[in-house]
């Protein structure tokens, strides 16, 4: 996600390549950043990061970002900006690892990698207008954008964030369907893919509700009434909304309880 980030920003002219710098533990990844971005910095360390940097996106995953928090603590100052895209790590918790309320939340999605993603941002109460406006800059440039609050996160989560995981399924499905009826396996993966995005562009550029959208291809005692009946039999819908449902049920798990801070007399 991080070299998706940077591939948007650089692409967009939100900076220049120079102006980016990275810290990557991993040698191979690293490695594959300098050739992706040659004139960027990569830092030996997060504490080297965060000593040259203001503005820090913490592009790691949930399970490690508190212990990497304990080291990072000390070497955030009012002067950082940071921006978690840690699934289901809620702003409180945030604050109390990194003693700072300067701190966004973005969940982002993987098609950020082809600059189609959609990102959902709830900003701290230390978060100014600069921040705002920089922090939107940086995520159009992969994508679309909405601002929602610290706990609707979990529910972009469930909708944006785990979604691209329904629809390659779905485009699986459609594809073994096409097989199964008779296509080659290449002409059918190539026809449910172009039909999803499609789909989806129609919606985008018409503003049309989707429900309307599909009554208009559905034809009396036609082929697609057909399908829509077989797959409303499967619970199809309903299956779709139960898995949203898992998902942000799942990312409030991850959250946890937020500890009340230490106050002394």
């Amino acid at each position: 996600m991080a070299t998706a980030i940077a591939k948007g920003v650089v692409h967009s002219e939100v900076a220049t390549a120079q102006a980016i710098a990275f810290y990557e533990p991993n040698a191979d990844q690293a490695s594959k950043i300098q050739r992706l971005y040659p004139g960027a910095f990569l830092a030996s360390s997060a504490n080297e990061l965060f000593d040259r940097c203001h503005r820090l996106i913490l592009a790691v995953k949930p399970q490690v970002l508190e212990g990497i928090s304990m080291g990072l603590a000390p070497h955030t100052t009012p002067h950082h900006h940071l921006i978690s895209i840690a699934a289901g790590i809620p702003l409180a918790k945030l604050t109390q690892w990194f003693r700072t309320e300067r701190i966004t939340r973005v969940m982002p999605n993987t098609p950020c990698q082809c600059l189609q993603g959609a990102s959902g941002i709830a900003h701290g109460a230390g978060v100014g207008q600069e921040d705002r406006e920089w922090t939107d800059r940086v995520f159009r440039s992969v994508g679309t954008v909405v601002h929602v609050t610290d706990d609707q996160l979990h529910a972009v989560t469930g909708v944006s964030g785990s979604g691209p995981a329904y629809v390659l399924m779905m485009i699986e499905a459609m594809s073994d369907g096409g097989v199964a009826s008779g296509l080659s396996r290449e002409v059918a993966l190539q026809l449910a893919t172009q039909t999803v995005l499609g789909a989806a562009a129609m919606v985008q550029q018409t503003q049309v509700h989707p429900a309307i959208l599909r009554e208009q291809v559905t034809s009396p005692a036609g082929t697609t009434i057909e399908a829509l009946k077989t797959l409303e039999d499967g619970a199809f819908r309903g299956t779709v909304i139960a898995a949203v449902l898992a998902a942000t049920r799942r990312s409030r798990e991850l959250a946890g309880p937020v500890r009340k801070a230490e106050t002394s007399e």
